[in-house]
């Protein structure tokens, strides 16, 4: 299983969930407004008053789902192609591995593991 997160352009959101929504075993997707900052490139291009780091913060949307492994590229090519115009602040992708994953919708046994902190 990995875990997929986007920082994306508001606007976009829509078509990437209605792209996503045609992938059959879609997992769903959890999603947060966020707000991010450009980097050091752009930051080079301009004198900067200390002032205007506090209201440099441009408006995102935040997408995360853990889906299968079989599933990830088709899910990254979508997000690419829905949220990308080429422009500086489209936003960013990555994934990650997720070593367990429990719905809590299923019925599951968790079997408590001796602590590494107290000793038995």
């Amino acid at each position: 299983m990995k875990e997929i997160k986007a920082v994306v352009q508001p606007n976009k959101l829509e078509k990437i969930r209605s792209a996503l929504h045609n992938i059959k075993q879609f997992p769903g997707m959890t999603v947060m407004k966020v707000q991010g900052c450009s980097g050091n490139d752009r930051q080079a291009q301009r004198r900067r008053n200390p002032l205007d780091e506090l209201t440099d913060y441009s408006n995102k949307t935040m997408i995360f789902m853990v889906c299968p492994d079989h599933l990830v590229e088709g899910v990254l090519q979508i997000i690419a192609e829905c949220a990308s115009t080429g422009q500086k602040g489209d936003g960013v992708v990555w994934v990650t591995e997720a070593a367990r994953v429990i719905r809590l919708d299923e019925k599951i046994s968790v079997v408590d593991e001796p602590s590494m902190f107290h000793p038995s």
